[in-house]
């Protein structure tokens, strides 16, 4: 390891989607300022071979040293993924980057500034648009029981203080639970002193189970209006084939959150409650059944897409 730190080490996953990842490294190239020293750590996550071929050919013709790609046997998901490439970064920040997305208006040197003025601040993101350059939720309050029973406008409704309107225009800085993980700037030693993301999560909830492990070590999230960045939805999932799988999946680590951060109590009554709301949607849509079952015996992770990963 380096002795000399970089300022920032951005970390981009690529599933299957090589023109993405090229889009999205020649945004970072082209709307980064260069008073930032920074490194770019792309990780294969075990695409089709023709996928991660055309992406290395990319790289080696772009030429830059700050630009580097390693290859993952196996597709070990987001948060897996993520820690594979933190064992090659050496930066104090780390800015963890979907490949569906294109930055708008040098968005890192702005949290960047942020970050070195707030002490208090383990992590911070950005004002989301989609592709037709409308605003999106850019912020959401943690999994949990009240949450998932009640709603996300219940909550900002009674807690307005620690519940901000997640729709809301806002032009400051704003303390909020956690940030989407499409663009997540965090400072190295505080992602390093909880252990980064938790490798047991496939897909989904990572990162407000990683925010909640930090506002536990009084440690805060912000929401920075004034940076933005584009966000391509779901490009490396397809939504098509996979739609009742993805809905699987995103329950499995839903509940595993619930669990871990709250209590088997908490997990027992959403369970309950999830089991009389979908025993009751199977009935109309069949096609749910699959995912009353699941939830039924209890959505185990030994039964995540994860385990259905093949080293290539």
């Amino acid at each position: 390891m380096k002795s000399t730190k970089l300022d920032l080490s951005i970390v981009i996953i690529n599933y299957n989607s090589f023109e993405f990842t090229q889009k999205c490294v020649q945004s970072v190239l082209e709307n980064t300022t260069s008073t930032i020293s920074y490194e770019i750590i792309i990780v294969d996550n075990a695409s089709k071979r023709d996928d991660y071929v055309a992406l290395k050919k990319y790289i080696t013709d772009l030429e830059y040293s700050n630009v580097r790609l390693y290859r993952s046997r196996i597709n070990t998901g987001f948060g897996g993924g993520n820690m594979y490439a933190i064992q090659f970064a050496n930066a104090n920040y780390y800015l963890f980057l979907n490949n569906d997305t294109l930055l708008i208006n040098d968005p890192i040197k702005i949290c960047f500034d942020f970050m070195e003025k707030t002490e208090d601040a383990a992590l911070c993101g950005p004002q989301i648009f989609n592709e037709h350059q409308v605003k999106e939720v850019s912020f959401d309050h943690f999994t949990s029981l009240g949450r998932e029973i009640f709603g996300k406008k219940m909550l900002e409704f009674v807690f307005p203080r620690t519940k901000p309107n997640r729709r809301k225009q806002y032009t400051k800085p704003l303390s909020v639970d956690y940030v989407n993980g499409s663009f997540m700037f965090f400072r190295a030693k505080d992602f390093d002193s909880v252990g980064g993301f938790d490798t047991n999560i496939f897909l989904y909830f990572e990162e407000s189970d990683i925010c909640y492990r930090l506002k536990k070590k009084n440690k805060k999230t912000y929401f920075i209006p004034s940076a933005s960045y584009l966000h391509y939805q779901g490009i490396s999932i397809d939504n098509t084939s996979w739609n009742i799988k993805t809905k699987i999946e995103l329950k499995t680590s839903m509940f595993y959150v619930i669990r871990k951060n709250y209590g088997y109590l908490h997990y027992q009554i959403l369970r309950l409650f999830f089991i009389f709301r979908y025993g009751l949607v199977s009935i109309i849509k069949p096609k749910y059944f699959k995912l009353f079952h699941r939830i039924l015996i209890g959505l185990p992770l030994g039964k995540s897409l994860k385990h259905d990963q093949r080293i290539i």
